[in-house]
C-alpha cells in the first residue's frame, strides 16, 4: 500500500478543515466580542498556546497539541474522580 501524497491528503480534507478552521474563527470572534472576552483566562490561554503549536513546522503537531490539553496522570484517579464508587 502506498503512501498519500500532500496534494491528495489536501484533497480529502481540505473542505472539513477549512470548516474547521473557521468554526475555531467564529468562537474566538465571539469571545472577544463578548463582555469579559478581553479578560485573562487561562482557557483561553491554552487555546492560544495550542493554536501557536499548530502553526509550528513539528511533524507531530497532534500528539503535542494533545498533551498540551491532558491532565497530568494521577496513579489514584479512580479514587480522586470518583469512579467505580
Amino acid at each position: 500500500m502506498s503512501q498519500r501524497t500532500a496534494d491528495e491528503i489536501l484533497d480529502a480534507s481540505y473542505l472539513e478543515v477549512r470548516a474547521k478552521v473557521l468554526e475555531l474563527a467564529a468562537v474566538l470572534d465571539r469571545l472577544d466580542r463578548a463582555p469579559g472576552g478581553q479578560d485573562p483566562s487561562p482557557r483561553r490561554d491554552q487555546l492560544t498556546h495550542a493554536i501557536e503549536m499548530l502553526l509550528s513546522k513539528d511533524s507531530d503537531r497532534a500528539a503535542k497539541v494533545q498533551h498540551w490539553f491532558s491532565r497530568e496522570y494521577d496513579p489514584d484517579w479512580k479514587t480522586n474522580l470518583g469512579v467505580g464508587q
